[in-house]
């Protein structure tokens, strides 16, 4: 929400902050955060003069300049060079002298130019940062503008201004206004406020034009329109310009003057907060009909775009028009018709002041990608009693600047709203804030924010809330009130102690190990967005009829081209590496932690909605989510480039299949768990070059390896790019097998090293498992370090060599005991798998 401070002084007494930037942080410390500061763009010497003279001149290039002598107070006149021709002998201009510098670093200086020292510049809006005008230049007179030579232009046009950018949070739309922004300084300086609104309402009339309020599809139960007033006003020059002090603070505010009738509408909007929309009252039917669309319906809006409308669309028409029948003349809180817009030739129109229910304006203004300062405001609430006095204010300023004519006939459809009543314990507000506030105290910061209590003895205070408060539901609602009242830095900083034996739960502490791992490892954490399509799924040469193209697909997607859910990190990983290639690195190793979605079906089923605020039951929670399909958390990582770099120690290494398949046991060895490996052919992994891993009682936890060639062609990723993916969820359900004695042995290992002959079908880590078997508590460590299959052993057979350490806990180990627990463990192999000790 841009604020000119110049505007909002009208309201309140800003001259309590003498510098804009305290006033900022000050805004800050109640919930309006400061997003931009946009201060004075032009410096230095901007006057009025008056042109005196000037003398148009044709050039050798054919373009026809002016020469003028300009009074800018000064003894002597200024001779000037200007292109613009807009103007005469005897008008005032805002004259730009040297020295002074305008939007953009433009430094104005005395220059020769076609033959004459220009000695300053005349200036148009566009050269000024007025706006986008530069056809000609600016002649304040005909801005209602008027000076003698020599004043200073700056104040005259409001360039030395500040304006404030704030962020408005979405639960409250009545800061999306002055009079809002006004009563929230108010508040912070304890001072009264002008309210902009503070005049009577106007009464309906039985002559007033008809309105018809004809929602029979309304969402969640509440009505897309539940009051609607309409006033009329006659007789309003078309020629009426709006007057610069309008234009110049709607410019401050970020919109763009475009005619008397718009420009007042949109004003009283920023004003008040209640958007307001101007028909051509000539053209207007007989009857306005507030209901919701019929399938296949179209409307050409202001914006010359024709819509196919939505059932869920609530609309402006109306009937009994030329054509007799109903037309449809606008989307309701969004943006108006073309058919009945307000033209150079409008001299009566009917303004419409309506209340409009946030979600339908909501879903509306992103179904059609509309997104309009009225919907803006109507979808974070607008004060249902507002209507009748903003369409009263914006008359009021047509007759006055328009010449119109107030018609008596008042429209005013609807129920009255009514003001809701929170109730709320008395000592609530210190129990929660930890504060001392006495019951005074809470009374007064409760008027501060607009709330009256009926009884201020009573243990249970009944608070009325008032009807611009629509997030004022609960008794919390109105405690973080108090609070923000009241100042945030008042309450006190209490460091909660966390209970004894709680800390992190399995799977948090699992994740952080491995995310730790990884870190270690090299690798960098990154994240994507969850949402991919079935081009990627072919990308990754993932056939059909695979679990992973059973996506979830999104009704409202964030891109048309993503669709769909992923069901595995690998999906959207890649985008992160293929980004990071792009942009220079050679050498990567990134990884992600997610959760995917793995429906059993894509026919999810349908869910019951609730309407905003309602609090589902434990068994409508229970429902809820079960429908959510399953979600499991995993672990994934891509390798390309140099795994080890090259430099003076050698020429480094590429990162290769053993690399993710390393990290990967690393990862279950983290966790005091053990793996089974087998080779394996799945997407998007190479056919000869990929590993499955399982734990010991068949679990599948995720695979490992280097990437298809055609794969790493189709998304830009390097030859023999590597990757694994793993689920957390699986390794969850295992136990950790790692025993903790009590004690450290401090005493020196003994190391046997021996060579088994067994078939080649037979795994290597079987054959490991039964030799820890065999060996039991004091062996450490068993590691594979060799595994030959050729002429110097008999066919069908392969040779592991393995190295067993020993460890005592009590004693040096001797090598005869060492050598005991070598063939106690080869016994075990040879009994298992008819392993023989190669010689």
């Amino acid at each position: 929400m841009l604020v000119p401070l110049e505007w909002l002084a009208d309201y309140v007494d800003l001259s309590v902050v003498d510098n804009p930037r305290v006033l900022a942080a000050e805004l800050a410390s109640i919930g309006l955060e400061e997003e931009d500061f946009i201060a004075p763009e032009v410096t230095g010497p901007l006057v009025v003069g008056r042109v005196l003279e000037l003398e148009k001149e044709t050039h050798s290039n054919g373009k026809t300049v002016n020469w003028c002598q300009v009074d800018v107070g000064e003894d002597e006149p200024r001779g000037i060079i200007c292109g613009a021709h807009n103007f005469e002998a005897g008008d005032l201009i805002a004259a730009a002298l040297p020295g002074a510098v305008l939007p953009g670093g433009f430094a104005i200086s005395a220059r020769k130019t076609y033959g004459h020292i220009s000695d300053g510049m005349i200036c148009s809006s566009k050269e000024l940062g007025l706006g986008e005008d530069h056809e000609g230049i600016i002649v304040l007179t005909r801005l209602g503008l008027t000076g003698e030579p020599g004043d200073d232009a700056l104040g005259l046009l409001g360039l030395d201004r500040v304006t404030l950018d704030v962020n408005v949070t979405p639960d409250r739309g009545y800061q999306l206004s002055m009079r809002g922004l006004a009563r929230e300084f108010a508040m912070l300086k304890d001072q009264d406020f002008t309210d902009p609104a503070d005049q009577p309402a106007p009464e309906p009339t039985d002559d007033g034009y008809p309105v018809e309020l004809a929602d029979d599809a309304p969402i969640h139960g509440v009505p897309g329109c539940d009051r609607f007033t309409a006033l009329q006003v006659t007789g309003i020059d078309p020629s009426a310009q709006t007057p610069y002090w309008m234009q110049r603070r709607l410019t401050e505010a970020g919109m763009r003057p475009i005619s008397l009738s718009v420009d007042v509408t949109n004003y009283v909007m920023l004003e008040l907060g209640q958007p307001l929309h101007a028909y051509d009252r000539d053209a207007l039917g007989e009857k306005i009909v507030v209901r919701r669309a019929k399938a296949g319906e179209k409307l050409t809006t202001l914006d010359d775009v024709t819509r196919t409308l939505d059932p869920e669309d609530l609309l402006i028409t109306d009937e009994g028009g030329a054509a007799g029948e109903s037309r449809i003349i606008g989307l309701a809180g969004v943006m108006g018709g073309a058919d009945l817009e307000v033209g150079p030739e409008t001299t009566s129109i009917l303004i419409e002041a309506a209340h409009f229910d946030p979600i339908s304006i909501a879903r509306t203004a992103r179904r059609h990608r509309l997104p309009s300062e009225a919907a803006r405001r109507f979808e974070r609430g607008v004060d249902p009693a507002l209507g009748p006095v903003a369409a009263k204010r914006c008359a009021d300023l047509l007759v006055e600047l328009g010449g119109g004519t107030l018609e008596p006939a008042v429209t005013i459809a609807g129920e009255e709203p009514q003001a809701r009543t929170v109730r709320l314990a008395a000592d609530l507000p210190n129990r929660r804030l930890g504060t001392e506030d006495s019951r005074e105290d809470i009374v007064r910061l409760l008027g501060a924010v607009g709330c009256h209590v009926a009884d201020p003895e009573a243990e249970i205070l009944e608070v009325t809330v008032p009807t611009w408060r629509a997030d004022l539901t609960d008794d919390v609602d109105l405690v973080e009130e108090i609070a923000r009242a009241g100042g945030y830095d008042r309450i006190p900083s209490v460091l909660p102690v966390a209970p004894g034996g709680k800390g992190l739960n399995a799977a948090q502490a699992a994740r952080r190990r491995i995310s730790n791992l990884l870190t270690a490892l090299g690798y960098s954490e990154v994240l994507t967005y969850p949402f991919t399509s079935d081009a990627r799924s072919d990308a990754l040469r993932i056939p059909e009829g695979d679990a992973r193209r059973m996506n979830v697909r999104l009704a409202n997607p964030m891109a048309e081209d993503q669709p769909l859910m992923r069901t595995h990190l690998l999906a959207t990983l890649v985008d992160a590496a293929a980004r990071n290639l792009g942009r220079g690195f050679k050498d990567i190793a990134i990884f992600e932690a997610g959760l995917v979605t793995q429906p059993e079906t894509t026919e999810l089923a349908p869910v019951e909605s609730y309407a905003p605020g309602y609090h589902p039951s434990e068994d409508e929670l229970e429902a809820i989510f079960a429908s959510v399909p399953a979600q499991p958390y995993h672990f994934a990582g891509i390798m390309a480039g140099y795994a080890e770099a090259p430099g003076v120690l050698g020429a480094g290494r590429k990162a290769d299949a053993a690399d993710v398949i390393d990290t990967v046991h690393r990862i279950a060895a983290s966790c005091g768990l053990e793996l089974t490996v087998s080779a394996d052919q799945i997407a998007p992994y190479h056919p000869g070059r990929c590993a499955r891993f399982d734990f010991t009682d068949g679990t599948h936890f995720g695979h490992a390896g280097e990437l298809h060639p055609k794969v790493c062609e189709t998304l830009d990723l390097p030859a023999r790019t590597v990757a694994f993916e793993i689920s957390l969820d699986a390794l969850l359900t295992q136990s950790d097998t790692r025993a903790w004695a009590g004690v450290l042995s401090t005493y020196p290992v003994s190391r046997q090293d021996v060579a088994l002959l067994v078939d080649e079908a037979t795994p290597a880590s079987a054959v490991a498992d039964a030799l820890r078997e065999g060996a039991g508590t004091e062996l450490e460590n068993v590691e594979i370090f060799d595994l030959y299959a050729g002429d110097q052993v008999p066919e069908g057979k392969k040779s592991l060599a393995f190295r067993l350490t020993f460890r005592a806990p009590d004693r040096t180990m001797t090598a005869d005991e060492a050598s005991a627990l070598r063939e106690a463990a080869t016994a075990v192999a040879a009994e298992r798998f008819g392993a023989e000790v190669r010689s």
